[in-house]
């Protein structure tokens, strides 16, 4: 009787670690579309930057980074008012270069935080 009772707490454990860990696989999120697109060259500075998620995002905790040369050149203070799983962000005014778009999200449910980067670059694009 106590290989038994043994046998169904294991049972009973597994059935618990596969709903946790199920549970956390169904909170994670992606990203469905950035502007500018990653790796994208533009002839002018963007006059804003978004990044767009699958679920809600939490506008208030949330943060959009640009950088250059790996080091931070602008803090972007996602608009309040804009889709629940968009952020969106005005632009400051970039010179020329390569620059990175960096963010750090949370779900709205504040069970997960995400982080991502896209590549851009602002200068001539070539026509031929």
């Amino acid at each position: 009787m106590g290989a038994l009772l043994r046998c169904a707490v294991v049972l009973l454990a597994s059935m618990a670690c596969v709903a946790t860990f199920s549970g956390a696989w169904a909170q994670v999120i992606k990203v469905m579309e950035t502007g500018p697109a990653d790796r994208a060259v533009i002839d002018r500075p963007p006059e804003g930057f978004f990044v767009r998620f699958d679920k809600p995002v939490d506008h208030l905790r949330s943060v959009l980074l640009i950088k250059r040369d790996g080091k931070e050149v602008a803090t972007l203070h996602p608009r309040f008012k804009t889709e629940p799983q968009l952020l969106f962000a005005v632009a400051p005014p970039l010179p020329a270069g390569e620059y990175t778009l960096t963010w750090s999200v949370i779900t709205l449910e504040g069970a997960h935080a995400a982080e991502g980067e896209i590549s851009f670059t602002i200068g001539p694009t070539k026509r031929q």
